[in-house]
């Protein structure tokens, strides 16, 4: 088991950046606010892949320049060995948390 902490966005981002061979910012939002289900600002999403980085779970690298971006670089981001490893990890341990909660038609009574 790695020593590897993630809050909730540190993981769904993680997992947006493991979906694809490389993706980048808007991407990662787009698909952030149609799996989750709410919009995520721009900052937001590079301040935790920039966590993500310093954890040496995603690595960046810059694109070409393009006209359509006034000759600027789009920064990519893609999941690392231990990314992928962590990411997993989490996985196995979510599931296996959620092997002990009981069937919802055992109610305790309560309902």
């Amino acid at each position: 088991m790695s020593d590897y902490s993630l809050g909730t966005l540190e993981e769904t981002i993680l997992i947006i950046v493991l979906m694809k061979e490389e993706s980048y910012g808007v991407e990662i939002a787009k698909v952030y606010e149609s799996h989750v289900g709410q919009s995520i600002s721009l900052p937001a999403i590079h301040v935790v892949l920039k966590r993500l980085e310093k954890k040496g779970l995603v690595k960046s690298a810059f694109g070409e320049p393009t006209p359509e971006r006034g000759g600027k670089r789009k920064k990519f981001y893609q999941g690392t060995p231990i990314g992928y490893k962590v990411a997993k990890e989490m996985q196995e341990r979510r599931s296996k948390m959620w092997s002990f909660v009981p069937n919802p038609s055992t109610n305790y009574g309560l309902i």
